[in-house]
């Protein structure tokens, strides 16, 4: 089960909370970036970055230079996946469905060798499924200049909208349409490093994600 706090109970629209931990899982695992939420010197900042996850805990990682990752205290990392569309007949009732997760907490800044690495892993497999038994591992000098976070997902929410527009009653019998527009994600077929020196056709694990295949 979700963890259920102060921060992370819905206030509104209660009906769109989910508390099955799993449900939480799926969503991140089935996401590509969050958006990470911090403090820096008094102004907040939000920043798209790439993220993974191994059991109840989510791995960021960036440039040990950047300041967003050197900031002590909490932080909130948002993901959201964008289903469909929501067109209804007044413009006050327009909607998103979507899935969306939310997580707060204190980042813990990884150390241990090994976990970083499996850290890096994650991220690199949430990205790109396959990829991390293929490309060169970082070495030292990378690893120096990377600085890898792990946040627990204890405290978290998900909220879930899904369903047609919910016009009022009044409106139903106006002549315009309603309804959803769903919204997917799709993989084209990968296009070659113009770079490449090698005479390489795209792994079987890239061209996998090629959406109708």
């Amino acid at each position: 089960m979700l963890s259920t706090t102060e921060r992370t109970r819905l206030k509104r629209a209660k009906h769109k909370a989910r508390t099955d931990r799993g449900e939480l899982y799926d969503l991140l695992d089935e996401g590509l970036i969050c958006h990470l939420g911090v403090v820096v010197d008094g102004s907040p900042r939000v920043m798209p970055t790439g993220y993974g996850r191994i059991g109840d805990t989510l791995y960021l990682h960036g440039s040990t230079g950047a300041r967003s990752l050197r900031v002590e205290g909490e932080v909130c990392v948002t993901v959201s996946l964008v289903d469909g569309i929501v067109l209804a007949r007044s413009g006050m009732h327009h909607s998103v469905n979507h899935r969306s997760a939310m997580v707060f907490g204190t980042p813990r800044l990884v150390t241990d060798e090994e976990e970083r690495t499996a850290g890096l892993r994650a991220i690199t497999e949430q990205l790109a499924p396959g990829q991390w038994d293929v490309v060169r591992r970082p070495d030292a000098k990378e690893m120096a200049a990377t600085r890898v976070l792990a946040l627990s997902l204890e405290e978290a929410s998900v909220k879930v909208r899904t369903g047609p527009p919910n016009d009022d009653p009044e409106d139903h019998a106006t002549p315009i349409w309603a309804g959803v527009q769903p919204v997917r994600t799709v993989f084209d077929p990968p296009v070659t490093d113009p770079g490449l020196t090698h005479d390489l056709p795209a792994p079987a694990h890239v061209l996998a994600r090629v959406t109708g295949r």
